[in-house]
């Protein structure tokens, strides 16, 4: 049974301000909780061990002890009426789970859940989760093709589509976009500029590249990778 500090009626309306219900405070759901939190979101927080509750009280909108596992507990803390739910719960892997059940089982929320491994992100794709996060397998392949190239970041989409923060290898400086026709040559777009000390813009076919900007480019993983290592 959740222990509830709060009026029943308290939830129902952060759930009606489209806020986003956190359960599971630890390292990745307390750090998600917190930025949004920053960004302006309402948030409830969830969690199951007492001192975590009370390291976060007074830091988001409203922070809970309860079990969410339990359906019932769920329902009393108005859950079935958010629209976003994340369940950052990862090293119970029976109670992310269970947890994920239970918020299946509602119209809503549109869920996130956090997988700590391949069989426990099969298992939350199986059940029908929206959105699975591996954060440590997710950061590892952006951390590996930041090292391994001259790219200074690195966003990968679905469906093997990337945008890469590059600098403008020399066959792409010095002449307008329009004139270098990179996404017939290459398969990519420039869609971003960022002059040396300045602020990031969008490209048009008139933008003349440097050897000092930065840019963002676009395309399938395999083409963006190539075009990057281009000198």
């Amino acid at each position: 049974m959740a222990r509830n500090p709060f009026p029943a009626r308290s939830f129902d309306r952060i759930a009606e301000a489209d806020a986003v219900v956190v359960i599971g405070l630890g390292r990745f759901g307390g750090a998600l909780a917190l930025e949004l939190e920053s960004q302006g979101t309402q948030v409830l927080g969830i969690d199951a061990v007492e001192d975590t509750v009370q390291a976060f009280n007074g830091l988001l909108t409203h922070v809970v002890r309860a079990d969410s596992t339990k359906e019932e507990a769920l329902r009393q803390l108005s859950v079935h009426e958010f629209d976003r739910a994340v369940v950052g719960i990862g090293t119970d892997v029976e109670a992310s789970i269970l947890t994920t059940s239970r918020l299946l089982k509602f119209a809503k929320p549109v869920i996130w859940a956090k997988a700590i491994s391949e069989p426990h992100a099969e298992i939350l794709e199986q059940l029908g989760v929206h959105h699975v996060i591996r954060p440590e397998h997710d950061m590892g392949r952006r951390v590996a093709h930041l090292v391994g190239g001259a790219m200074l970041d690195y966003v990968e989409f679905e469906d093997n589509f990337v945008m890469i923060r590059t600098t403008p290898p020399s066959l792409a400086q010095d002449r307008p976009l329009e004139i270098l026709q990179l996404r017939s040559k290459f398969d990519i777009t420039v869609v971003a500029v960022k002059r040396q000390g300045g602020h990031w813009e969008h490209t048009t076919p008139q933008t003349v590249l440097y050897d000092d900007d930065q840019i963002i480019v676009q395309g399938t993983k395999e083409k963006a990778e190539s075009f990057s290592a281009l000198l």
